[in-house]
């Protein structure tokens, strides 16, 4: 009956949704109304880093609950959850990183990232990665490399052009012209592809040289997933913004951009309330946040997140997976072809496996449960998988 109504009333997006009825989730673990369990190796497309229902952002969201909901819109009251959200963000990002905008969504954080980018440099130009994926708003849209998505959405913002990921002989297209670059620390969508040959350092460069600033969205590779809090950590760039989102929230919708005080203040005016929001910054929410940063930052789950990574490519071995992309726990094992992926991620779901697709890499299999996943269930996913892969009808 849920499953009906969930089809006949609520807005589906696609012809084909990831049915399971979820009655509870904790740790690693989903399970359904028929009491069949699965373990998560998606984790809400890594919006879960310390797993389902945790103790402590449970706790830090029914504290919250006891003091107050909604009393204002964003910047106007002062509120102690998302105050020491920030202080804490600021203590964990290099300088001049500073100052954070928190939203409601990855995708929101993004608008406002390239908003600042404009009003601070006063130019148009955005340039945006081949096959990158920001979100789905229309801004994060026009950004979006990859037309048979947004075709049917047309026209969106108009100044955005487009360069190749690790094409170093594209940076020239970076001008006196362009506000902003706006890049996937590791692309998403396309594969969990890394950038190469300090690729990043080298946009930066090249950012600096013509007064462009560089974006880095972090929603994916950020928060401790990819071996370091922020995935650009890994590649000794600093980016004049930088966008997280997903995991931040510890399951809880939240997005933030995060610049030097300087460049953040220049929304406040001409003209004044540059960027507002009414929930950014929500008081439960940022409760959530806060707790789960602070779990994050004090606990050994970063480092332990590349042993982890270290045993999924060491035992996650097949002659139909060809490599494994990505880093720490945002890997993707890629397949020979889209059609072999979808049917293993949909037996290994029969099984009780929950794995994924990427946006526009049809050959991959996601890959990115909770950090605070153990081994032995790291183990349990990647035997689902090998078994899944030896019983394939060639």
């Amino acid at each position: 009956m849920s499953l009906e109504r969930f089809l006949k009333f609520q807005a589906q997006t696609s012809t084909h949704p990831f049915v399971v009825e979820v009655d509870r989730a904790e740790g690693s673990f989903i399970y359904d109304k028929h009491g069949k369990s699965y373990l998560d190796f998606i984790a809400g497309v890594s919006a879960c880093p310390l797993g389902h229902n945790n103790p402590k952002v449970v706790s830090a969201i029914k504290e919250q609950l006891d003091k107050y909901l909604h009393v204002m819109v964003y910047g106007e009251f002062v509120q102690d959850a998302p105050v020491a959200l920030a202080e804490l963000m600021a203590e964990h990002m290099p300088q001049p990183l500073q100052t954070t905008y928190f939203t409601n969504s990855g995708t929101e954080a993004i608008e406002g990232a390239i908003k600042l980018s404009k009003r601070y440099t006063g130019r148009a130009e955005i340039i945006s990665a081949i096959n990158a994926y920001h979100g789905n708003t229309m801004g994060s849209m026009s950004v979006m490399g990859y037309e048979n998505r947004k075709r049917a959405f047309r026209p969106l913002i108009p100044g955005i052009n487009f360069i190749e990921f690790n094409n170093e002989k594209d940076i020239e297209k970076i001008t006196k012209s362009t506000a902003s670059v706006i890049l996937e620390t590791i692309q998403g969508g396309a594969g969990f592809v890394e950038p190469k040959n300090n690729y990043l350092l080298k946009v930066k460069k090249r950012c600096e040289e013509v007064g462009a600033l560089l974006i880095l969205d972090e929603i994916q590779p950020g928060i401790g997933r990819t071996g370091k809090l922020f995935g650009f950590q890994n590649y000794g760039v600093v980016p004049d913004i930088v966008v997280t989102g997903k995991g931040l929230g510890g399951g809880m919708p939240i997005g933030a951009f995060t610049s030097s005080k300087k460049m953040m203040d220049c929304l406040m005016d001409n003209p004044k309330l540059g960027h507002i929001t009414t929930f950014g910054g929500h008081p439960v929410i940022a409760a959530a946040a806060l707790a789960t940063l602070k779990e994050i930052t004090s606990s050994d789950l970063i480092p332990r997140t590349l042993e982890k990574e270290k045993f999924v490519r060491n035992y996650l071995k097949h002659p139909l997976i060809h490599e494994i992309r990505g880093k720490g726990l945002m890997l993707a094992a890629m397949l020979p072809n889209s059609e072999l992926a979808s049917e293993v991620i949909l037996e290994c779901k029969n099984r009780g496996l929950l794995l994924f697709w990427l946006l526009f890499e049809g050959k991959a299999l996601r890959i990115t449960p909770p950090l605070t996943i153990s081994i032995k269930e790291l183990k349990k996913g990647c035997d689902i998988i090998i078994d899944v892969l030896n019983n394939l009808k060639q």
